[in-house]
């Protein structure tokens, strides 16, 4: 297994997100969903002058993104989003792309259960004729509840793969998971075979080695079903805004490169902009923990 991590947690621009990993020890990345922002080639060589490959990129369904939508038209430019996505990912020679079917922080459903399954499926179908084409995976993630009513567990993410095509999988997320599975364990044993990519970050959504996490029982459960390929890690860290606050120098007062959908996720999940030392300390403790796992 090799290590990766997203690059949407701070907001810095690309280029330092590229070299702070990179000399941490991280050998992947996961590129955050706005394919507007990058020119793929000059990232793509900078990774490789920083021994660094793209790993995937994850959607960020947020505004009126969203698969499963009761409006055609919106459910249209919902599909070429991840469309793009996938061409970004192709081009930074990647290998997957995890997909969120439903607009994050949208709980409240557009129709009926079955309406929205074909909604859904039809929508995931063209997609995967597009990324199959590419020679891109893609892998369907559950979130929580609090964010999504759709698909919350892997059980119902496997049903919907399986509805989309054979090469359809899921991607799956420790914090998700811990809230939503009754066994977490037991739900990566049900994705063997099917598993594209793995998020990690610890109960709390902190660094992994930051909560109450078994990371050695569920690294040894990912390598049980053979699942070899990269942890990508995702924490999204909840800042005290309380006289409680561990970390009373995390929030960062004037971030740089912010896009307003990063912004607006990080708001809405309890989070922030968080300074450089706070970041660099996250990044280094999930490297850690795992690191002498894998």
């Amino acid at each position: 297994m090799e290590l990766g991590i997203h690059n949407w947690m701070r907001s810095e621009t690309i280029e330092t997100t590229i070299k702070r990993v990179a000399a941490l020890g991280y050998t992947k990345l996961e590129i955050a969903g706005s394919p507007e922002q990058y020119d793929t080639k000059s990232i793509r060589k900078l990774m490789k002058d920083h021994g660094l490959s793209c790993w995937g990129s994850v959607t960020l369904m947020l505004g009126d993104r969203n698969l499963l939508a009761r409006d055609e038209a919106q459910r249209a430019k919902s599909v070429q989003y991840v469309k793009d996505i996938i061409k970004m990912v192709k081009e930074l020679e990647g290998h997957m792309v995890s997909v969120v079917p439903g607009t994050v922080g949208k709980i409240a459903p557009d129709g009926r259960p079955d309406e929205e399954w074909q909604w859904a499926v039809g929508a995931l179908k063209e997609i995967y004729d597009y990324s199959e084409a590419a020679g891109i995976l893609i892998g369907i993630e559950p979130i929580n509840r609090f964010e999504t009513y759709f698909i919350n567990r892997a059980d119902q993410a496997l049903a919907l793969a399986e509805a989309v095509g054979p090469n359809c999988g899921v991607c799956l997320d420790t914090f998700h998971m811990n809230i939503e599975e009754t066994d977490m364990f037991e739900a990566i044993k049900k994705a063997k075979g099917k598993l594209r990519g793995f998020h990690v970050a610890d109960n709390n959504r902190m660094a992994p080695g930051m909560g109450n996490l078994d990371w050695k029982k569920i690294i040894d459960t990912l390598k049980e079903i053979n699942y070899n390929d990269v942890l990508s890690v995702e924490f999204c860290a909840p800042l005290d805004r309380t006289p409680a606050n561990p970390y009373p120098d995390a929030i960062d007062a004037n971030p740089e490169n912010l896009s307003p959908e990063q912004e607006k996720f990080l708001v809405d999940h309890g989070s922030s902009s968080v300074t450089e030392e706070f970041y660099t300390m996250l990044t280094t403790k999930s490297f850690n923990t795992l690191s002498k796992l894998i």
